[in-house]
């Protein structure tokens, strides 16, 4: 059976012309033979790619030869297939949907939390005096989360900066936060210290890091991943599961996204519902015309459809939360 390597990264460092940049590093990762998604912004990279074993090291040299990302901390993963069907790499404002766009007011590089190194994490996320805080989102933390954490409200990233102050009661504490990679915590815990929380860290790497050097310990359930495989094991100490199928409530780790794609919705839903409902979060998501063919997977190849003012509506309300990147 042939072996391939997943890598999640991402490296805050100024890009000139990143446009230009990504249009080709994108034909770069193409001529390995890499799919996946990679976002380029003037403050740096953010990207998921799959590949061979051979592919993902040239990548992984070339981006590490190039002085702005020497600092990239590769996670690797080794799947049975690739885990995406096509390669993007596209220009964006952020590399993480934020809001916080201005260097001047939030900038990584010059102002952010103590890194914990997961056994570090491990060791200080039970104190008295410790906020272990989630900054994703709604349906990440659904599926999985660590024990005990303060999870938020949102269904976006970019909604974080809104709901910072009602965190005022942890003031005095020491918050440790966390996200699947580490690169919404870097600009998280950046806006913490200047709200005025004084004792700010993140988890270097995030679950995936922690899962590979702490075992997992004590997180609960799945980790949410941006690319076809959808959720990972974590925990190999004490794994439990604390999602729940949307349509019955049975206890299941599933994840899925709609078979509507004018829903899409990231959903929980367990095997017997999905082969009933056919992948589908409603019976009304069954109805629609384009509906996919639902494999027992949930995901989907996607591909340009025409705008729709009904599901931009609908994406307002938490159940249908905007999608974002690691």
């Amino acid at each position: 059976m042939n072996t391939y390597h997943t890598l999640l990264y991402y490296c805050y460092s100024p890009i000139e012309n990143a446009e230009d940049f990504a249009a080709k590093h994108l034909e770069f990762c193409q001529s390995l033979g890499l799919v996946g998604r990679i976002i380029v912004a003037e403050e740096g990279l953010n990207g998921t790619v799959s590949g061979t074993v051979d592919a993902c090291k040239r990548y992984m040299e070339a981006i590490h030869a190039d002085a702005r990302f020497a600092k990239t901390e590769f996670k690797i993963d080794e799947v049975a297939e690739p885990s995406f069907i096509k390669m993007h790499c596209r220009y964006k404002p952020e590399i993480v949907h934020s809001g916080l766009r201005n260097p001047e007011i939030i900038d990584p590089n010059k102002q952010t939390g103590k890194h914990l190194e997961p056994t570090e994490f491990l060791a200080m996320k039970d104190q008295d005096d410790v906020v272990v805080l989630d900054v994703r989102s709604n349906y990440e933390h659904s599926v999985g989360r660590f024990k005990n954490a303060v999870t938020l409200d949102i269904d976006n990233f970019r909604e974080f900066p809104e709901k910072v102050k009602e965190l005022e009661q942890y003031k005095g504490k020491k918050i440790l936060t966390y996200c699947t990679g580490g690169i919404k915590c870097e600009k998280a815990s950046a806006l913490l210290l200047q709200e005025g929380f004084e004792d700010v860290y993140q988890l270097h790497g995030g679950i995936i890091k922690y899962g590979k050097e702490a075992g997992g310990k004590d997180f609960d359930g799945k980790c949410y991943v941006f690319d076809n495989r959808v959720t990972v094991d974590v925990n190999a100490v004490n794994p439990t599961v604390v999602s729940t199928c949307r349509n019955c409530g049975t206890v299941t780790p599933k994840m899925i996204n709609c078979a509507n794609p004018d829903c899409n919705e990231h959903f929980t839903q367990c095997d017997a519902c999905g082969e009933k409902l056919e992948g589908c979060c409603s019976t009304t998501c069954m109805e629609h015309p384009r509906k996919r063919e639902y494999d027992g997977t949930g995901y989907y190849i996607k591909v340009p459809q025409p705008v729709n003012l009904e599901k931009i509506s609908k994406r307002k309300h938490k159940n249908f939360p905007p999608k974002e990147t690691v």
